[in-house]
C-alpha cells in the first residue's frame, strides 16, 4: 500500500553578487537549481521557489533527494568563501510502500 507522506527539509543556498549583475543563489546540493533577484530580499525569496520547483521535479522523475551538505563541507570550498549562505525550507512529498 502506498502513503502520501510530507515532511520539511532545510538546505543550504549559496547568494553571491558580482558587480553590475543581480544577486545570484544556487544550491550545492542540487546542480543546476538556481535563481537570482534584484535585491537580496528578493533572491532569498526566490531561492525557496526555485528549490521547491526543482525538489518536486525530482520527486516526480523517481530522483533520491539528498541529505543536507553540512555548512562547514558547503564553506570550506574555495570557490563559495565569498558567498553568503542562507537556509531555506522547503514542504517535501511523495509516496512510501507501507506495510
Amino acid at each position: 500500500m502506498l502513503e502520501d507522506v510530507s515532511e520539511m527539509r532545510t538546505y543550504f543556498a549559496l547568494v553571491r553578487k558580482e558587480p553590475g549583475s543581480d544577486y545570484g543563489v544556487d544550491f550545492t546540493d542540487f546542480p543546476g537549481c538556481n535563481t537570482a533577484g534584484t535585491t537580496f530580499e528578493e533572491a532569498c525569496l526566490m531561492a525557496s521557489e526555485a528549490l521547491q520547483f526543482h525538489i518536486e521535479g525530482m520527486v516526480e522523475d523517481g530522483a533520491l533527494i539528498p541529505a543536507q551538505t553540512s555548512l562547514d563541507v558547503i564553506m570550506s570550498d574555495p570557490r563559495n568563501t565569498d558567498a553568503i549562505a542562507i537556509q531555506v525550507s522547503v514542504p517535501i512529498h511523495f509516496q512510501q510502500v507501507t506495510r
